[in-house]
Order: structure tokens, then C-alpha cells, then sequence
């Protein structure tokens, strides 16, 4: 997976720790758990061909989390992009 541009990115995170710098849009949802206003933070992710194929043929999707205690996530498909291509 490629690193995408969210719209609406609020801040880059992990450039300063020697990642190659994450941007992230900070936004406020209703969680059914946490309640309203509940502080989140959304990124973007582009398959590569070879990746989108493996989708395309069944394979899912597997996401790392660095350390011990995993954090509460939610994953989702972003809107397709305009014809624009914005």
C-alpha cells in the first residue's frame, strides 16, 4: 500500500520520528462506544496494481500495528475519485 493524500489533511505525523511522514485529517465522529465528539484521526491508503489484483481475486486486507496495545480502528473504502482527478 502507498501512502494517499486525505482531503482535508490537518497535519503529517512520523517524518520527525524517520517514518516517511503520515498525513492524517483530525476529525470528531459519534462512536457507539466512546459517544459524540469522540477525537479520531483518518488516513488514506492506495493499493499498487499488483496489490489491487490480490483484492480484486479474494485477499484481504491485513493491517500492522506497532507496539503492545492495539487501538481501537475502524477501516473503510474513501469516495472514488472525481473525473477531475482531484
Amino acid at each position: 500500500m502507498q501512502i494517499g493524500a486525505i482531503e482535508g489533511a490537518t497535519r503529517i505525523v512520523g517524518k520527525s520520528q524517520g517514518y516517511m511522514g503520515l498525513p492524517i485529517r483530525d476529525e470528531k465522529i459519534d462512536c457507539s462506544v466512546n459517544g459524540p465528539n469522540t477525537p479520531s484521526m483518518t488516513t488514506a491508503w492506495l493499493p499498487t496494481p499488483a496489490e489491487l489484483e490480490a483484492l480484486n481475486n479474494g485477499a484481504s486486507v491485513h493491517i500492522r500495528i506497532l507496539g503492545t496495545v492495539p487501538p481501537p480502528m475502524m477501516v473503510a473504502v474513501g469516495p472514488e475519485p472525481s473525473a477531475e482527478g482531484v
